[in-house]
């Protein structure tokens, strides 16, 4: 039976590199520009053969399954981005394996954080879409979150962001993003997914998050 194209080592290593080259057109450092692999809804087999294939950067969306993942990998390398909505009541258990929150949205969170893993690395989610229910901070309260953690003793590494369907307006927000990025003098800004990476890259995206683009479609 033919290996699935997310446990297929050699063809996550291929899409890595199309990967790449798409960053490189689109005028960035592929060196300089981290790739958290996304590995939601795909199975252990898919983390692993991530790791075999050398991505050491792995995202998850939902808690339960990134401590679940997290405890059947025995691999010091692996970084664990946990890019969901944080739930309080599931921090302490996110705490113990997760290297950066990325959806950092409210001043409860950054406490709840702070309290069971002291200079934890997060980063504050913009929400720039104007869709209900998303995940994420509007720009003017962008400044007093990442004042909290900071005076929390949270290590914001940045600002993260996901960016409306539309090409014009995924611009004008990853660009915003960037800027405030600047503004604030944070390292990283990660924004751009499988279908609009080379806008973000353009704009400033020094991290990116991609399942499809690496693993196929999910089932």
């Amino acid at each position: 039976m033919p290996l699935s194209r997310a446990t297929d080592v050699a063809a996550i290593q291929e899409a890595r590199a199309a990967l790449e080259s798409r960053i490189a057109a689109a005028g960035g450092d592929p060196s300089s520009i981290t790739i958290v692999a996304v590995t939601k809804s795909f199975g252990i087999e898919t983390v692993e053969a991530a790791l075999a294939a050398g991505m050491t950067t792995l995202g998850e969306n939902y808690a339960a399954e990134l401590i679940e993942k997290a405890a059947g990998i025995s691999n010091d390398d692996v970084s664990w981005h946990y890019l969901g909505a944080i739930q309080t009541n599931k921090v302490g258990r996110l705490a113990q394996v997760t290297s950066c929150f990325e959806g950092l949205a409210r001043e409860r969170e950054a406490e709840a954080i702070a309290l069971r893993r002291p200079g934890a690395t997060v980063m504050v989610q913009v929400e720039l879409t104007g869709l209900p229910g998303r995940n994420g901070v509007a720009p003017h309260e962008v400044q007093s979150l990442v004042e909290r953690a900071q005076t929390l003793g949270l290590e914001v590494a940045g600002l993260m962001t996901v960016a409306p369907q539309e090409p014009d307006r995924a611009r004008a927000a990853f660009r915003k993003v960037r800027e405030m990025k600047e503004d604030l003098g944070l390292a990283e800004a990660s924004m751009g997914m499988s279908d609009d990476l080379e806008i973000a890259v353009e704009e400033g995206s020094t991290m990116i998050r991609v399942g499809r683009g690496l693993f196929g479609a999910r089932s």
